[in-house]
């Protein structure tokens, strides 16, 4: 009870107000005319006010470690190539792709410190978010960081069927920490981490993650791919 209250009741994300307002006045104004549809309303803001929420979280601070960048389920591992605008060749890489359904958190973080060497938005198609093709066809942020000892992750923010919206705060030269705060995507969408050459990643498909605190990967580990079950 204590960690559904904590959900519930974290901060929301300014991005959200808008439509805070916006529903608390619909709400009001439909209570004049038909309860019933004040009533689903009121249930619609009541959402709002939970998609936005921003919680903070515990992000583990040793060097090398990389967080995931979003709540969600892992859907993807594969090989692939990482977004052209970001310019790091065209040699795949390991890619994890995070769905984000609508009641998952949807604050994007930074998965690993360091300067950002590239940062392009590319306008792009709204497909399922839950497609592999999404990657490559639909609206996404690209951010291309590298780390203190020369390596470099990739990591995006693709909008879905329902999103329609990616806000971002970062820029080329920017220092970032890992597990900072740098973007939202409305409304249920993905994110998706490339790794470098000879790193594994360290979670399976159908894991849950939580962005920000859950080690997707440590680029100071030779550790083997990990394998799971569902059990």
């Amino acid at each position: 009870m204590s960690d559904m209250w904590k959900s519930v009741s974290a901060p929301m994300h300014r991005a959200g107000v808008p439509f805070v307002v916006g529903g608390v006045v619909a709400t009001f104004l439909a209570a004049f005319a038909w309860a019933p549809l004040a009533a689903v309303l009121a249930l619609v803001t009541a959402w709002m006010i939970y998609f936005f929420r921003d919680p903070d979280r515990v992000v583990p601070t040793r060097s090398g470690l990389v967080v995931s960048p979003a709540d969600g389920m892992v859907q993807l591992i594969v090989q692939a190539v990482p977004p052209p605008e970001l310019e790091m060749g065209d040699r795949p890489l390991t890619r994890i792709s995070v769905f984000l359904n609508v009641f998952n958190v949807h604050v994007n973080r930074v998965p690993v410190g360091g300067r950002v060497v590239r940062a392009r938005y590319r306008p792009g198609l709204f497909l399922n978010a839950a497609l592999d093709k999404a990657s490559d066809d639909n609206e996404r942020m690209s951010v291309r960081v590298a780390t203190e000892d020369g390596r470099e992750i990739a990591f995006v923010q693709i909008a879905g069927l329902v999103a329609r919206r990616i806000l971002y705060d970062i820029k080329d030269g920017d220092e970032v920490r890992t597990g900072q705060r740098y973007g939202l995507i409305r409304f249920g969408s993905r994110c998706d981490i490339y790794l470098p050459d000879g790193v594994a990643p360290l979670v399976c498909v159908g894991q849950t993650t939580i962005g920000g605190e859950t080690v997707i990967a440590d680029l100071a580990s030779g550790e083997a791919r990990r394998e799971g079950e569902t059990r």
